[in-house]
């Protein structure tokens, strides 16, 4: 057996599991509260759907599993620096520029923070720009399908805040629809449902 006594301890693990602590929609009110946490698990599972979709019914040759561990890891940086919102970050082109050297920072040091015999691994999950462009793209269409998904129900929740973010994700589904069928196909079959009060969908199966 490895005596493993002597090792320095990792804090990697420790960093994920303050996402719950992280909270989302910061500068808007909102009738049911997000974490990074949340957010995370439900990206994860929207990522590996749409990559089931594109390789069943568009012909596609992704990993989904893989699709779904990157989605997991999307929000890493995060836990050392916290959530900033859209407004912030994308304020203008130089603040945007500044936001994400500080996220490649941040992502850099949770894999700094793993025994150095790993960080190969988590590399191309947690660092952005080191995840492959096909992966990196169904992990964002993910995103905004899940934070479109939210907007929906804080509407449905007579909270008007939501009302603009609404728009603003449909017309980047819209964008995406023409390069990613699987994101159409998702939103025709998988959407609606995702809004539905538990008697509707109780009565559905």
């Amino acid at each position: 057996m490895t005596d493993n006594n002597n090792n320095q301890q990792s804090t990697f693990l420790a960093w994920m599991f303050r996402m719950p602590l992280i909270k989302r929609w910061a500068l808007m009110y909102c009738v049911k509260s997000e974490n990074i946490a949340e957010h995370s698990h439900q990206v994860a599972i929207v990522a590996h759907l749409l990559a089931v979709i594109r390789n069943k019914k568009f012909n596609g040759n992704l990993n989904a599993d893989r699709a779904a561990t990157i989605a997991l890891y999307h929000e890493a940086s995060e836990t050392r620096y916290g959530d900033v919102v859209s407004p912030t970050k994308y304020a203008n082109a130089e603040i945007s520029r500044e936001f994400k050297k500080i996220e490649t920072l941040a992502e850099k040091e949770c894999i700094e923070s793993l025994p150095e015999e790993f960080r190969d691994v988590f590399d191309e999950l947690i660092v952005q720009d080191h995840v492959d462009n096909e992966y990196k793209a169904i992990v964002k269409a993910a995103d905004i399908l899940v934070a479109y998904i939210k907007s929906l129900d804080e509407i449905n929740h007579n909270n008007p805040e939501f009302q603009h973010v609404e728009i603003n994700l449909k017309n980047k589904l819209d964008q995406l629809t023409g390069d990613m069928p699987e994101v159409e196909y998702f939103m025709s079959i998988f959407l609606t449902a995702c809004t539905a009060t538990v008697d509707k969908l109780s009565s559905q199966n």
